[in-house]
């Protein structure tokens, strides 16, 4: 999380890749190694012998609470404060767009994420109409929303336009 806070966008992804359970799992040596679900968070990796490599403390919720803060506010950049949100991602500069659905309440929000080239095509659009501020207003009507929101790729801040 103080890596992606730094804008370090390549080294939090590969951090998140190295701490991510499913990458423990990919191979029986790896499973053999690890030694634990590859489905759920470990507190923490063994790092001296007889057991390096080696999961310990699963089923631990507070290292998968974390794990998911990391996830949702750190990487992909979401803030939710009352009834505003805000998306300033962390991702790798390689990474066109990627989506998320969000609840608020009743309501379903689709978001679209896409990394522009040109800053001319910086915008954020809900139900089709461009938004002043870069702020997502939520509101709980029951009803499904579409959120397109386009990022200079490379800097990943929207700006008031």
């Amino acid at each position: 999380m103080a890596v992606a806070k730094l804008g370090n966008n390549a080294r939090v992804y590969e951090l998140l890749n190295i701490i991510n359970p499913i990458n423990h799992g990919k191979t029986a040596e790896n499973i053999a190694v690890y030694k634990t679900e590859p489905y759920v968070m470990a507190a923490d990796v063994y790092s001296v012998s007889p057991h390096e490599g080696r999961g310990g403390w699963t089923w631990y919720t507070g290292s998968s609470s974390w794990m998911y803060q990391l996830i949702i506010s750190s990487f992909l950049g979401l803030t939710r404060e009352g009834a505003t949100l805000q998306i300033n991602p962390c991702v790798p500069e390689d990474w066109k767009s990627f989506e998320i659905d969000y609840r608020y309440k009743k309501t379903n929000y689709h978001i679209s994420v896409q990394l522009v080239a040109d800053s001319k095509d910086i915008a954020l659009i809900v139900d089709d109409i461009s938004q002043i501020e870069n702020i997502i207003q939520l509101v709980d009507d029951e009803t499904e929303h579409t959120v397109t929101i386009k990022i200079l790729q490379g800097v990943f801040k929207i700006e008031n336009h």
